[in-house]
């Protein structure tokens, strides 16, 4: 379907990757419990710049099994990835259901799950299981690093062994974790600000930054991650209102990049 306004005014920066699916320039959207209208309406506007739909925290555990079923398949019909949120996985793997939790998963008509430890702890080897036994049903796999309490923050060695360890087994991209909030967990500090030490450590021992997917659910994260990796670096945790106005920053259409772009310094 042609843009409505193709032909008379292009985005400066040419580019950005349109085509799906997409290794690079990924976009995943926070959904914290939208209605089918507004699915609707968000699958209708944005579905050609959404890459996966996040059902965050537990939140699938509290839809009625008819209405949970038409939301993933009308996500699926726009071409957008549906998976629930890393943390139920969690309370799966805490209950000892992780073969259950694969199963309805899939008959639920999720084609994504996420993996993670945000919350509880868990071994290599159970990390790595759950991983193959995702794949070997049939689902995409996105994992994530990294602790939701900074209390618990780990390593940036381990993060990078974490990060190769789930590539290796299979994981389709990994998730560099921040929140929802985007304050005082992982590479932002508590005012939300990007931490750059702690971006350069991160990539230290990363073989390839289009494996990560940076939460960022903050404009100003955002811009930053934009201006610094291009057009096509990958982002997380995006709030469905924010997707549109994402898409400006990444094509160059709006004043925190416009200017750049038409200077030609970015990206």
């Amino acid at each position: 379907m042609p843009q409505a306004w193709e032909g008379i005014v292009d985005p400066p920066v040419r580019t950005r990757v349109n085509s799906k699916p997409r290794a690079t320039g990924y976009t995943m959207v926070l959904d914290k419990g939208l209605g089918l209208h507004a699915t609707t309406d968000l699958m209708r506007m944005a579905h050609h710049v959404i890459d996966s739909l996040k059902l965050t925290f537990g939140t699938s555990a509290f839809y009625e099994e008819d209405v949970l079923r038409e939301k993933i398949a009308l996500v699926q019909a726009a071409g957008v990835d549906i998976y629930p949120g890393g943390t139920f996985l969690e309370a799966a793997v805490a209950q000892g259901k992780v073969a259950d939790y694969v199963v309805r998963a899939r008959e639920l008509g999720f084609n994504t799950v996420e993996v993670s430890d945000g919350t509880i702890e868990m071994d290599a080897t159970t990390r790595n299981d759950i991983i193959k036994r995702a794949k070997d049903a049939g689902f995409k796999v996105l994992t994530e690093v990294g602790k939701k309490d900074p209390k618990d923050a780990i390593a940036t060695t381990t993060m990078h062994e974490q990060v190769a360890s789930d590539l290796a087994q299979g994981a389709d991209k990994v998730i560099v974790e921040a929140r929802e909030s985007g304050h005082g967990v992982g590479i932002f500090d508590a005012s939300g600000d990007v931490q750059t030490d702690m971006v350069q450590e991160i990539l230290g021992g990363i073989n390839n930054v289009e494996d990560l997917i940076w939460e960022a659910p903050i404009k100003n994260q955002q811009q930053w991650l934009i201006l610094e990796f291009g057009p096509n670096v990958n982002l997380g945790n995006i709030p469905p209102e924010d997707i549109l106005a994402l898409e400006a920053l990444r094509c160059g259409m709006r004043g925190d990049t416009l200017k750049r772009a038409l200077a030609g310094t970015w990206p």
